[in-house]
């Protein structure tokens, strides 16, 4: 049996929570902060421009040599301004459950994301994460940091 994994990053925002919470929470920009070469696409036609609780959305995803996945999420919980929560229903992990909190503090908006995952195939998808899964996720939170850097804070 595989492992769970689990990380988190936090992240001030500056920006007014109504504004942070209208960008993330609109599923249209996950592509502006994923990075290009996963080929990150939307492909749900039914998702809605506003997160709700229940919300499906589809994605295709290459996270491995640029080889087409179908990755569908559901939004399981939204408190609106305060946190959502989305959960992978079908894809490429055995569990992928990724909260997104927000909250005012004096410097601005910290964001902070919990991620909890695990891969299949027992000990063959903790191998894969020891190689590479875990540098990749780190990689992709990580351009996330820098896009999110450019367009709130405008650093770089």
């Amino acid at each position: 049996m595989s492992k769970i994994y689990s990380f988190k990053t936090v992240q001030t925002i500056q920006a007014s929570l109504d504004e942070a919470w209208e960008f993330f929470s609109n599923p249209a920009n996950l592509q502006k902060i994923t990075p290009s070469s996963l080929g990150f696409e939307i492909i749900s036609k039914h998702h809605g421009e506003k997160m709700y609780a229940g919300q499906i959305i589809e994605y295709k995803v290459k996270p491995i040599l640029q080889i087409p996945l179908y990755w569908m999420t559901e939004i399981t919980h939204v408190l609106e301004g305060k946190y959502f929560v989305d959960e992978q229903r079908f894809g490429p992990y055995s569990l992928w459950h990724h909260q997104h909190h927000f909250k005012v503090t004096n410097e601005g908006i910290e964001m902070t994301d919990i991620v909890h995952y695990k891969l299949p195939l027992g000990i063959l998808g903790d191998v894969a994460n020891s190689l590479f899964v875990k540098k990749q996720l780190k990689g992709i939170f990580d351009h996330r940091y820098e896009i999110v850097e450019k367009l709130f804070n405008k650093a770089g």
